[in-house]
């Protein structure tokens, strides 16, 4: 595959280019943005999109019809390549945009998607996914908040958690129960919900890294129009597959710290009187980092080929999501060890790159649960990609109620 710029290429790369410088400060251009859920950030990032989105460079590859730019998978390759020697507010819509209107997209009818994509690609609007529950994380499948029909409406009763955005979103997709007389998988139902609508609340969960990005959602008889149904009654499994995927597409991806980065932090370091990049252990370790971060990249061109011609992103995104968690946790601990006692400072105006290291060392174990854990993903790798037998399950053929609970 030959990676140099065709002329077309080059000259979006150039426009991408411009609007960058004239819009974002390069990085290593003083500290890092803070990756905060306060009002100010939101309003930075939604600014941030709302930019993007005039200059059409946001949903590059979306139709313009729905406020995308109707341009190539590889356009936003190459903007994605620019932005990133940029600092940009926190993506906040990377869900909604990544994950939650893709799927509306698949599946809702054609006023649906007028009336929330444009928005959605603008920054006016942020999505959210309900997914999760406390007795559901890695098994999906087995989530227990019901939707019960009542005339054209549906009533929901139960609990989500771990949900990313949720205290801020406008709007977000939920996976229920509709059916717990057939097997876990065949009785999802899915739903588009309105995050301000009557008993729906969403509580904050304090994380170790000091954000509040995660969330406990509460449903008390919240009322759902039929009409915002995703799919067919009882077929929400395949629908969240669709999710799932877009999903370990876009966690797979985007987060630090990066291996120039380390190497910039190794650089001005020093380890026995010496710069830590001098450490031949450490440039072995860095090495082996670079790499995989490489073969990430690659990998990703070759989800969004497919993407491109209009499949549904493979068990292929698995490997980024496992690999690049991983790697995000792996060179963070390293930073902070090679900061010796500084490591421990978070502050931003204290610590080395404004704390960069410590707020992704802090993020990483989450992020090795988002998307579903190494675990799962090891399985999907396994079984999927590589065609080994499947675990044992002896519940595929149990009607969800009849399956033990508790003692």
């Amino acid at each position: 595959m030959d990676f140099k710029d065709s002329p077309e290429e080059a000259a979006f790369r150039a426009e991408a280019r411009a609007f960058l410088a004239a819009n974002a400060r390069p990085k290593g251009d003083g500290a890092p943005l803070a990756v905060r859920s306060d009002p100010a950030t939101l309003e930075a990032a939604k600014a941030w999109q709302r930019k993007k989105a005039e200059a059409g460079f946001a949903c590059i590859t979306w139709p313009k019809e729905l406020g995308g730019r109707g341009g190539t998978p590889i356009q936003q390759v190459i903007y994605a390549q620019e932005e990133e020697q940029f600092e940009t507010p926190p993506n906040v819509f990377a869900i909604g945009l990544g994950m939650c209107v893709p799927t509306v997209m698949a599946f809702a009818d054609t006023a649906t998607k007028q009336r929330f994509v444009a928005p959605a690609v603008r920054g006016d609007e942020i999505w959210c996914q309900l997914f999760s529950e406390p007795a559901a994380g890695s098994d999906v499948a087995g989530l227990r908040t019901r939707a019960v029909r009542d005339g054209d409406d549906w009533v929901v009763n139960g609990q989500k958690v771990w949900t990313s955005g949720a205290h801020f979103s406008d709007f977000g997709i939920l996976l229920t129960r509709t059916n717990p007389d057939v097997p876990k998988h065949k009785g999802l139902t899915m739903f588009w919900v309105d995050m301000k609508a009557p008993g729906v609340e969403a509580r904050p969960i304090h994380q170790m890294s000091g954000d509040r990005e995660f969330n406990e959602v509460y449903f008390t008889d919240v009322r759902i129009p039929d009409s915002q149904r995703l799919g067919e009654v009882g077929a929400g499994w395949q629908v969240a597959l669709v999710t799932l995927m877009n999903e370990r597409l876009a966690v797979g991806t985007g987060y630090g710290p990066t291996p120039e980065e380390l190497m910039a932090l190794a650089r001005a370091l020093d380890l026995g009187g010496r710069p830590a990049m001098a450490d031949q252990a450490f440039r072995e370790k860095l090495a082996d980092w670079y790499v995989a971060a490489q073969g990430l990249k690659f990998t990703k061109f070759r989800t969004l080929t497919a993407l491109s011609r209009g499949q549904t992103p493979g068990p292929e995104a698995s490997i980024g999501k496992i690999v690049s968690a991983n790697q995000m946790q792996e060179m963070s601990a390293m930073a902070l060890d090679l900061a010796d006692q500084y490591g421990i400072l978070n502050d931003p105006a204290e610590a080395p790159f404004g704390g960069l290291f410590h707020r992704n060392f802090m993020f990483a174990p989450g992020l090795r649960i988002a998307g579903g854990t190494d675990e799962i993903l090891r399985n999907i790798i396994a079984e999927r990609v590589l065609g080994l037998p499947g675990d044992v399950r002896v519940d595929k053929d149990i009607a969800f109620k009849d399956l033990p609970t508790g003692r």
